[in-house]
Order: structure tokens, then C-alpha cells, then sequence
């Protein structure tokens, strides 16, 4: 009979650690982003706490019930176990679960825990026969029974509780880490680490500028979306060669204080700053804290500036978007260089033209020196980027009309307003991320094809904290303006864009719900086939959205 009990239960246990530590991952291991998902699956933790209540009605109250109760009892008992069964079965997953060294050691961590609460029918029974009480097999195996249940019941939060506790260890290892890439930097005294940190657009901006920045140095940057600290150092470790003259370093941020974590660590000479907008409000919680966060990295390179008194090829280098409102409204610099499009800007883009070959526009720098420049890329938002990378390749010596060929050669960044075309069907492909200004360019680019049926897939904007529906409701309206259809993937965080998009006199026959992406895919093909169209695909939430 206990093994029947035991079998199950395991097996539920293995199943449900393995899904909760994969959603522990994809939440960083930061416990806000891991409790926001727990209370997003409110039906999976009211059916664990069900199956407790119901398992322990089943111990002790059996000889009250009638056998039609008890059926009824077992019925629901099973159905709720055979639920969660099946949530927790591995399915394909847009981010995979990897088992890192890191999940090898909170499952340590688990068996550990799952150890001790196994021992307490043990040590019940130890204090119950010390006491002199009547102790049966009876009674170890009811409360074997009943630590079942418990572990049943506090399954989801046993991988935040494993988490906490592992924190002083993982910490430590990631001192280790972090002190061997401070020394392998120490051992590169001529490297120039430029830092590049932005509510978006730093991606971008890294990549052309490291394909840039290659006309005339041997350049490392950070790959893909490495740009946490321990991303960074494991760039460091991994991929720093004596060769290397620049390391190009994208610095993220999702908490007060994150890029200063980054900086103390590698010590920029150069920073870029690409834009400050509304993303991450739910962790930063204010404006004035995501401002004060992107700020680091121009501070941390004042501060190197003062402490050495000058770089030694000249002075270090800072860089801001002069387009960007908060920017400008928040200028902590009398000596930073801007770029962008706009009048004012040291390093300034005019004469924007955009073909079906892609856009050409011309440059001006600070010393009047002009240049026109080709790209495949298409979009305002592409160009300011380049402007960006064009503004520190040439501060660092590499002449205007040098960067040409590099700027002709600049491919799309990867989910960032990436173009593809499938035969008479243009994709524009900016699922990586979303936030307010991102979603309006992202519209706004596809406004530039003209002639097309333009369609909308999106999941919404998230992490905005209490502007969340409020962004997402304009985004709603910005987009009634512009496409001929809309398809929202999942109702829960879409009905606000929904909302604003009727609300701007959106027809409801053209705007559609989908349960997921798979579903959404098919219907934007089906869709006006066989007519050109251009589909915007904004935002691809991980698996612990759902």
C-alpha cells in the first residue's frame, strides 16, 4: 500500500521540480519574477492545495463517509493528481530547460529538503514512544502518508526555498567567477572597453558597432543577449584573446543599480547610452530609478576619467542619443557627444531616404565632415542606431568615409525589426522584446511598405508595472492607425490592447484572440493569401508567461 502511495507521489514531485526550476531560470532566479509567475498560475496552486485537503479528508475521516462519498473522494483525488501529472510533463519550450551546474545544485538542494520532511513521521514517532504512547505500523505509515501530502502541497514553493538557501554558495561561486575575469582584464592593460547600456536599441547599436569598429581594431563584443554580470564574465573567460584591442560590452538592467554591478567588474573607458524609456517598471518601480540606473555607466566613466586624468589616447568617450526626450531632459553631461536625427546633435543624420533597396542618409560630425551612407536596413530607428556606432567608431580614429563599406555591410540584428521575405509575405520580426517606444517604431516601420495588407501578431507589453494596461491600451490605438488586421496571442495580458484598438474605431471582424503562437501563425498566413503582406511580429513572451 505505501508503495502504491510513495510510486506517485515521486513521480508528481520529480515532475512538478523539474517545470518549477525551468521557470525559475527563466526568471533569472530572481524571486519577484518567480512569485509573478506563481500567482499567474493561481489553478495549478489551487489544485495542490486541493489534493492536500481532500488526501487528508481521505485519512481521517473514512469511516464517516459512505461508500458513494468515498468514490466521489477518490474521483476528485485522482483527477486532480492525474492534472498536475500532465501539466508537468516536458513539452517543447521556446527557452529550454538547461541543466547548468546551477540546477545540479538546487536539486541537491531539493532531495535534501524533501529528505528532511520524509523524516518527520520518524522523529514523531521517536517523541511518541519516548512518551510512552501507542505507536503502530499504523501510525508511520499514516504519517508517511500525510508528509506526502505536505510535499504535494508546498511543491511550487520548494524551488524558491531551495533558491534562498543555495544564495550564500552561488554567490560565492559567482565571486570566483567574477575575480578571475577581473584578473584576465588586469593582464589586458591596453584593451578599450567600451560599455553600451540603453532601454533598447544597446543590441543593435553593439552589433554595428563592433562591425564598425573592425575597419581598424580586432574587436570582442558580448554575444547575443549576454549582458548580465555573469554573462559578461563568462564572455571574458571564454573569448578575451591577447589580440584584442576593443571589448565592445552590452550591460542590461532590470533592478536599481544593475549597470554599477556590471561596471565594477570591468571598469569601462567609453560608455554609450542609447535611450531611457519605460521598460522594466514593474522591477525598477520608477522613472527616476531606471534613469539613475542607465546613468552608471556614464558615471562609472567620469569617474575612471577623473581618477586617471585622461585616457591615454585622449580623453574617454561618452555617448547619448540626442533624440530621446528623457535623455535629453535628464543631460547629466556637458560634455557628452549626441547623435541621432535630430537639429543640435554632434553627430547628426539627414537626407533619409528609404527604397526598396533599403536607406541611404548623410552624416555630419562635430568638425563639419560629411558622408552619405547605404544600408539594406530599413526603419528611423535602424539609422539612428547606426548614427550612434558611426558618432564612436569615428571619435576612436576610424574616418567617415572609411565606414561606408562597413555601414553597406550591417545585417539585421536577430528578433529586433529583423526583415524577412517568404515569397510575397514580409516579416518583420521583433520578438526579442517590447516596450512602449519600441512597439511605436516597430509600427511605425511598418508603415514605410506601402501597397501591403499589414498585420499585427503580438502578446502585449510586460514587466510595466502599473502602467502595464495603460501602455499597452495606447499601443492598441497606435496600431489601429496603421494595420488592417491585429491577432492578439492569449487574452490575459491582451485585452487592454484590445480595448484601445476598438476604442480608435478598429473593426472587431479584423481583430482576432489566439490561445498561442502556433495558432496565431497560421491565421496571418490565411489571412488575404496570395496578397503581398507585410506581418509585424512584436514580442515573444518566454514560458513563464503563460
Amino acid at each position: 500500500m505505501i508503495l502504491i502511495s510513495v510510486v506517485p507521489v515521486l513521480a508528481l514531485t520529480i515532475l512538478a521540480l523539474r517545470y518549477f526550476s525551468h521557470m525559475l531560470q527563466l526568471s533569472s532566479y530572481q524571486f519577484q519574477g518567480y512569485f509573478r509567475f506563481l500567482r499567474s498560475i493561481k489553478g495549478k496552486l489551487v489544485a495542490h492545495g486541493a489534493f492536500a485537503v481532500l488526501f487528508f479528508i481521505w485519512l481521517f475521516l473514512p469511516e464517516t463517509m459512505g461508500i458513494a462519498a468515498a468514490a466521489v473522494l477518490a474521483i476528485a483525488m485522482l483527477g486532480i493528481f492525474v492534472f498536475l501529472i500532465i501539466s508537468y510533463l516536458p513539452k517543447e519550450a521556446k527557452k529550454k530547460f538547461v541543466v547548468t551546474n546551477r540546477v545540479k545544485r538546487l536539486f541537491i538542494t531539493y532531495a535534501v529538503l524533501v529528505l528532511l520532511i520524509c523524516l518527520i513521521p520518524e522523529i514523531i514517532g521517536n517523541m511518541a514512544i519516548h512518551k510512552s504512547y501507542a505507536v503502530g505500523s499504523g501510525f508511520f505509515t499514516m504519517t508517511l502518508w500525510i508528509t506526502g501530502t505536505v510535499i504535494v502541497a508546498l511543491l511550487p514553493l520548494i524551488p524558491a526555498l531551495a533558491n534562498l538557501i543555495n544564495k550564500p554558495i552561488e554567490n560565492r561561486v559567482n565571486r570566483y567567477y567574477i575575480d578571475d575575469a577581473k584578473r584576465i582584464l588586469k593582464e589586458h592593460p591596453g584593451l578599450r572597453i567600451i560599455g553600451i547600456t540603453g532601454s533598447f536599441g544597446k543590441t543593435s547599436v553593439k552589433y554595428y558597432l563592433t562591425t564598425l569598429l573592425s575597419e581598424g581594431y580586432r574587436v570582442l563584443m558580448t554575444p547575443e543577449s549576454f549582458n548580465t554580470p555573469m554573462g559578461i564574465v563568462r564572455t571574458i573567460r571564454e573569448h578575451l584573446q591577447p589580440t584584442h584591442q576593443i571589448f565592445v560590452c552590452e550591460m542590461g538592467a532590470r533592478h536599481l543599480h544593475d549597470i554599477k554591478e556590471i561596471t565594477d567588474i570591468v571598469h569601462p573607458d567609453d560608455g554609450i547610452l542609447t535611450s531611457i524609456g519605460h521598460q522594466h517598471l514593474e522591477t525598477f518601480h520608477s522613472l527616476e530609478n531606471i534613469i539613475s540606473t542607465k546613468y552608471e555607466l556614464l558615471d562609472a566613466v567620469d569617474e575612471k576619467e577623473k581618477a586617471e586624468g585622461g585616457h591615454r589616447d585622449g580623453k574617454h568617450l561618452k555617448f547619448v542619443n540626442g533624440d530621446n526626450e528623457i535623455i535629453r531632459a535628464n543631460m547629466k553631461y556637458k560634455d557628452a557627444i549626441t547623435y541621432g536625427l535630430s537639429e543640435g546633435c554632434d553627430y547628426r543624420a539627414t537626407d533619409i531616404k528609404v527604397t526598396g533597396a533599403g536607406t541611404s542618409f548623410t552624416v555630419t560630425a562635430p568638425n563639419g565632415e560629411s558622408a552619405e551612407y547605404n544600408t539594406k536596413l530599413v526603419g528611423r530607428h535602424n539609422v539612428e542606431n547606426i548614427v550612434g556606432a558611426i558618432a564612436a567608431a569615428n571619435s576612436l580614429g576610424i574616418s567617415m568615409s572609411k565606414l561606408k563599406m562597413a555601414v553597406r555591410r550591417l545585417q539585421s540584428v536577430p528578433h529586433r525589426l529583423e526583415l524577412n521575405r517568404h515569397g510575397n509575405v514580409a516579416i518583420l520580426d521583433d520578438a526579442y522584446n517590447s516596450n512602449p517606444n519600441g512597439a511605436k517604431v516597430a509600427l511605425e516601420t511598418v508603415g514605410l511598405f506601402e501597397d501591403s495588407v499589414k498585420i499585427l501578431v503580438t502578446p502585449g507589453m510586460v514587466e510595466l508595472g502599473e502602467k502595464e494596461d495603460e501602455y499597452n491600451k495606447e499601443f492598441g490605438k497606435q496600431a489601429a492607425a496603421v494595420c488592417d488586421y491585429i491577432i492578439l496571442v492569449g487574452e490575459k495580458q491582451t485585452h487592454a490592447i484590445k480595448e484601445g484598438a476598438l476604442e480608435a474605431g478598429f473593426s472587431q471582424e479584423r481583430l482576432f484572440v489566439r490561445s498561442s503562437f502556433i495558432e496565431a501563425s497560421k491565421l496571418m498566413y490565411e489571412l488575404d493569401a496570395g496578397r503581398e503582406k507585410v506581418i509585424l511580429l512584436e514580442n515573444d513572451l518566454p514560458d513563464n508567461y503563460s
